[in-house]
């Protein structure tokens, strides 16, 4: 029996169509449920990061919420994903990548809201909400309640082994190995150094570390991004509009700009969302673990915050590694054995078209700190879902520890079927929560519709007294 065959085929089940269509039309609930009023706000939303007031219920300040949860969704998928999507399902792809993520705005609103509106204080008076205090507190037949919130922090815990850990660390060592020559052992005694530095204080510390990495990677991604895109600029209008073409074409086609590559609208479709998904996360239930520690007095008014993190995340800097590909000419490249070349050699070669032998190096430092922001984004995500499932702050602190050290693992060894494994556990995490999100529309829409009223339209309304 070929287990790494059968764990293929079963996350080729759990992110296949019928998965994409409940993450998209959740999405496209939610979006017309809420009267459109996430993208109508999502200006303010974006005002609200530098501006929004701390108040006193909460653990970390609503700013390194947003990061905390950023640190989890900007990592390798804004690298790697995107130029894999464009190989498999064309340039088209950043269309639908794009057009999820419009809608995914409206998931991650909903998602945190729900984690603001039913999070608890623990024993040690700290906050612990997410999608499974929503179905435990939230859902009426607490039967189904408590079984889908359990379902999801199992998976959770298992996924922030795989996803959050183990194959970040070995991005982060692979990077350094391939342009640095560092030894992969070198790479991982660091790994686990800085995030027992970081992980062993909490959340207080992982939200002050992610406040500084996040923007100040995110910074340096999109300088070099939009000085290789302003440099191969005569060659922008012709990749945008292969873009949509390829994005809306019903027949299988080759673009001008993928050269070789040959995709239909499905294919775009299908890779363009799949990854979006899987770069942003609404709708996995992860995020709102984070918007959950937040200090705020309004439910909504973190969910708008936290919602920001999609628009950055996927329309921002995933949009920027779409258009640095396209500009180059590349896509569609192949290597020595007639293979297509994808993942992070393809965005490697994009860049090197401006910045020669130190894209190597660009991309590589980016790659690196974006994996490693996901790592302690990921253990605060996996923590707080194993606390919910069993009580004992000594087992916490053993956790951390134990997720420090299994970095030095992930450094130093190629596990491919945790890729498999991890990824399956992440989308099955979707499935509880998006059920969840669902079944409490009302509650969602009851505290968007209350703070639009008391926050947004009142201001608007009022009349100056001379």
């Amino acid at each position: 029996m070929d287990f790494a065959k059968i764990l293929s085929d079963v996350n080729d089940f759990v992110w296949g169509p019928v998965m994409l269509f409940f993450l998209v039309g959740t999405g496209v609930f939610l979006t017309i449920r809420l009267r459109f009023l996430p993208w109508r706000n999502l200006l303010y939303a974006i005002k609200m990061i530098v501006y929004a007031k701390q108040y006193p219920k909460g653990d970390i300040t609503p700013f390194q919420s947003l990061m905390t949860a950023m640190s989890a969704t900007v990592g390798t998928g804004n690298i790697v994903g995107v130029s894999t999507a464009m190989v498999l399902g064309g340039p088209g792809a950043l269309v639908w990548m794009f057009i999820s993520a419009a809608f995914g705005l409206s998931t991650k609103y909903g998602e945190s809201v729900l984690a603001v509106k039913y999070r608890e204080a623990n024993s040690v008076g700290e906050m612990a909400g997410g999608p499974m205090y929503a179905m435990k507190n939230g859902i009426g037949n607490k039967v189904i309640g408590r079984f889908l919130a359990a379902f999801f922090a199992i998976c959770a815990v298992f996924a922030s082994f795989g996803i959050g850990n183990l194959t970040q660390a070995n991005s982060i060592s692979a990077a350094f190995a391939a342009s640095y020559s560092i030894p992969t052992y070198a790479t991982g005694a660091f790994l686990v150094a800085f995030s027992l530095a970081v992980l062993l204080r909490g959340i207080t510390s992982i939200g002050k570390v992610s406040a500084v990495i996040v923007p100040a990677m995110a910074a340096f991604y999109f300088a070099s991004a939009i000085i290789v895109i302003i440099a191969n600029f005569d060659k922008v209008p012709a990749g945008v509009q292969e873009i949509f073409y390829m994005a809306f074409s019903p027949t299988a086609v080759a673009g001008g700009v993928g050269g070789s590559i040959i995709a239909s609208m499905l294919q775009a479709m299908r890779w363009g969302i799949a990854r979006g998904v899987f770069s942003n996360e609404a709708g996995l239930g992860s995020a709102p673990i984070a918007a959950a520690a937040a200090k705020t007095d309004h439910a909504s008014r973190q969910g708008y915050v936290n919602m920001t993190g999609t628009f950055f995340d996927t329309m921002i800097i995933c949009m920027l590694t779409g258009l640095v590909i396209a500009s180059s000419g590349l896509l569609g490249t192949v290597d020595a054995d007639g293979k297509l070349i994808s993942g992070a050699e393809l965005t490697i070669l994009a860049f090197s078209t401006v910045f020669g032998g130190y894209a190597k190096i660009i991309v590589s430092v980016s790659l690196a700190l974006f994996a490693y922001s996901t790592i302690l984004g990921w253990e605060y995500y996996g923590e707080k879902s194993l606390e919910y499932l069993v009580s004992g702050r000594k087992l916490i602190y053993a956790y951390r520890i134990f997720f420090s050290l299994l970095t030095f693992v992930g450094a130093t060894t190629a596990l491919d079927i945790v890729w498999n494994f991890s990824d399956t556990m992440n989308g099955l995490m979707a499935i509880p929560n998006l059920i969840c999100l669902i079944w409490l529309h009302n509650d969602i829409a009851e505290e968007c519709f209350d703070y639009q009223k008391k926050f947004i339209e009142k201001p608007k309304n009022k009349t100056k007294v001379l």
